[in-house]
């Protein structure tokens, strides 16, 4: 999963900033580029451990 994440992330901010560069920005395209970044980021970091995880396994 992570090797199609990164491609297609790195695809949409490529395509985002192109456009932010053009004369005549689409704001849709640029808004579904970020998007897309932003979704792709949330499921790459949800694969990252807590930091507190040991603290809330004491707890148990």
């Amino acid at each position: 999963m992570k090797k199609f994440l990164i491609p297609i992330m790195i695809i949409a901010i490529i395509i985002a900033l192109y456009e932010q560069v053009k004369a005549d920005k689409n704001v849709y395209v640029m808004v579904v580029a970020v998007v897309i970044f932003m979704f792709g980021m949330m499921q790459l970091s949800a694969k990252t451990p807590s930091k507190n995880q040991d603290k809330d396994d004491e707890n148990v």
